[in-house]
């Protein structure tokens, strides 16, 4: 089944069933030979991927992505071009790794570390004008993440394709509605999260969009370990998991803000 996330889309591994199912056609006698000739395979080549290496990686671009956020918050006092900056080079870094035929762990840790600078500037600017909106914000995403897995793994919320399929046509919408809201943003100094219960409405959709975006991240790593892909894998599985991790803190960010008032 052809994975909905656009990390895990882009590799031929997750999207086509894996690294055992890839190539299912009965070779050649000479193919056949090549193989007999060809060296031993290695532990690096035979190891398949647990979800111990997806939660190791996960906890290694995290920790990364949260020391870079606590240097911006508590030592830097950020400026509004840093964060942009920020925010516009993490986006790049993520495109290339979304979109690179090869696994690139340095690149997803320069992610983390840019990302970091971004979201460690952004709650800067929230915090200072809602004192304690940063702290509210962790909570209420670390709360999600855990009954968002509780939720995948009691089955009260699967992967189907019907579900991957609105999910992926809600977040196109989303995301078309947020470049426009930018826009709005940047040329008129108004935005629709400013227009009452619109704006309230509008933040808990993303809030929710971003934690149904979770399910997906669980159902890939959990395919991706039954269908036995090499351990290099977990770091694409660990990324897409990151990736969605501050996307929901960001929106979580923006909707308490709002409910707390101006």
């Amino acid at each position: 089944m052809e994975s909905r996330n656009p990390v895990f889309g882009r590799s031929e591994q997750f999207a086509r069933g894996g690294y055992a199912t890839f190539d299912t056609r009965t070779p050649s006698a000479g193919e056949l030979q090549d193989q007999y000739n060809a060296p031993s395979a290695t532990t690096a080549d035979t190891r398949r991927m647990t979800i111990d290496d997806v939660v190791m990686r996960t906890g290694a671009l995290f920790t990364v992505l949260l020391a870079s956020a606590g240097a911006t918050f508590f030592v830097v006092k950020p400026s509004i071009g840093l964060v942009l900056i920020a925010a516009l080079v993490g986006f790049g870094l993520a495109m290339w790794v979304t979109f690179s035929k090869t696994i690139r762990p340095a690149a997803m840790f320069a992610y983390a570390a840019i990302e970091g600078v971004f979201v460690g500037g952004i709650s800067f600017f929230y915090e200072n004008r809602w004192d304690g909106v940063v702290g509210q914000a962790v909570l209420g995403t670390l709360a999600t993440f855990a009954a968002m897995l509780a939720l995948y793994r009691f089955n009260v919320i699967r992967a189907t394709p019907k579900f991957q399929r609105i999910l992926l046509m809600a977040g196109a919408g989303y995301l078309v509605f947020s470049l426009v809201n930018l826009g709005l943003a940047v040329f008129t100094g108004n935005s629709v999260y400013q227009v009452g219960g619109l704006g309230l409405l509008v933040s808990a959709f993303g809030v929710g969009l971003a934690a149904l975006f979770l399910v997906l991240d669980f159902d890939y790593v959990e395919k991706g370990i039954q269908q036995g892909l090499p351990e290099r894998f977990a770091w694409t599985a660990a990324f897409g998991l990151i990736v969605t991790l501050v996307w929901l803190y960001l929106e979580m960010l923006r909707l308490i803000s709002i409910l707390r008032g101006d």
